[in-house]
Order: C-alpha cells, then sequence, then structure tokens
C-alpha cells in the first residue's frame, strides 16, 4: 500500500504513516527498508500488519520537512532499485536470500532462472572439468566431482529459489502455500510453470504494493 508519513520522531524511532485507505499506520525505524531521511510529508510504500506498517521503502523523500533530515551523517536518500536481470538475480542471493514475504514480479523470477541455469552449467562445466583431468570419466567412474559441485549449488540456492517462487505467487494474489502443488504428479508441477508466466497485479494485495518497474 501506499501512503504518506504523517509525523516521525527521529530519537524515539517512531512514527505515523497516512494510507491510502484513509487509515493511520504506526512504523519503527526498524520497519525502514533503508535509512534515508524521514519527515512528514515523505511518501512511502510499505506492507500491512494490523494497524502496523512493514516494510516501508521510500518514494520520495521531502528534505524541506521539518522533521530531522538524516538518520546519521552518512544517511542518503533511497534510490530506486535496479530492475535489470542481473541485480534481480543478486538481490535474490543477497538481500532476499531468505525473504518469503512481499511480492516477485515476473521479470525477477525469470532473471533469476536465466543466471541461475547459466551458473548451473558453468558449474557442472567445472566439475566435469577436473573429473576429466582426474581420469574420472576415462575410467567410467562416477564423475564424483560434478555431483558434489552441482549438488552444493543447488543446496545453497534452495532456499533463496522457494523464497522467490513464493514472492512471483503472492505478486499474482496466490498464497505461497500453493507451490505444493508441485508433488501432485504431472499436472501440479504444469500449473505451477504457468503461475510464473501470470502479469502482477497492477494494485496493492495483501501481500504488499506492486512492484517497482511494473506499469500501473
Amino acid at each position: 500500500m501506499r501512503g504518506e508519513v504523517l509525523h516521525y520522531d527521529d530519537e524515539l524511532g517512531f512514527g505515523f504513516i497516512n494510507g491510502t485507505d484513509g487509515k493511520r499506520y504506526a512504523f519503527e525505524r526498524s520497519d525502514l527498508r533503508r535509512l534515508v531521511p524521514v519527515g512528514k510529508g515523505t511518501l512511502v510504500e510499505f506492507q500491512i500488519d494490523g494497524a502496523t506498517a512493514r516494510e516501508i521503502f521510500i518514494i520520495r523523500s521531502d528534505t524541506r520537512a521539518s522533521a530531522p533530515a538524516s538518520f546519521g551523517r552518512d544517511a542518503i536518500v533511497a534510490e530506486p532499485e535496479h530492475t535489470g536481470l542481473w541485480s534481480y538475480f543478486t538481490r535474490t542471493l543477497t538481500s532476499n536470500y531468505a525473504n518469503f514475504r512481499g511480492r516477485a514480479r515476473r521479470k525477477e523470477y525469470w532473471g533469476y532462472v536465466l543466471f541461475y541455469t547459466i551458473l548451473l552449467i558453468v558449474v557442472a562445466g567445472i566439475g566435469l572439468g577436473f573429473d576429466s583431468t582426474t581420469g574420472n570419466l576415462a575410467s567410467q567412474e562416477i564423475p564424483s566431482a560434478t555431483m558434489i559441485a552441482v549438488g552444493l549449488f543447488v543446496l545453497a540456492t534452495f532456499i533463496p529459489g522457494l523464497a522467490l517462487i513464493v514472492r512471483r505467487q503472492h505478486d499474482i494474489g496466490l498464497s505461497g502455500w500453493f507451490y505444493l502443488l508441485v508433488l501432485v504428479p504431472y499436472l501440479g508441477g504444469l500449473i505451477v510453470f504457468v503461475f510464473t508466466l501470470i502479469p502482477s497485479q497492477k494494485h496493492d494485495n495483501k501481500w504488499g504494493p506492486v512492484p517497482y518497474g511494473v506499469s500501473m
């Protein structure tokens, strides 16, 4: 949901946001996704948790507001997140590593899938190269290096990949639990695949505001 900051006390780290639904939501400094200048009139996007605003993203910060200009000498005005495929991929593996809340647009999901596939091929290639030099392939032994390398890669990326597809389902208005459909033989995986192709809902939903970069 979008809204506007009504009041923020930098010393207490507490304030209020007036949402577009006409309701007032309390928030704390820890709810801000970045430490940036916040004052009366600052435009934000946030997730609703009862009467509290969570996961607050600054759309525009009014530095002319009477409230303190920053949280510290190193604070800067937040810039919109990059929407390139590589940026989506790296954020999935870093800041969104285990983030099962919020939403992920279609481009974010497929950007991750693209570079995941490329890196998986590279990892497998390195493993095969090592097995080849050690004679594992020539002697028809199990390519152990390849299996270990691919296994570690898949294990390390399991949680962020799962979190991403949950957020992708949130983006089209579905609970992340729908991912369990993959357990249904044949048809389940196809249904989940179709979910990843559906465009974002172009309005706020219960899991958060419209992802940045999606045309309204």
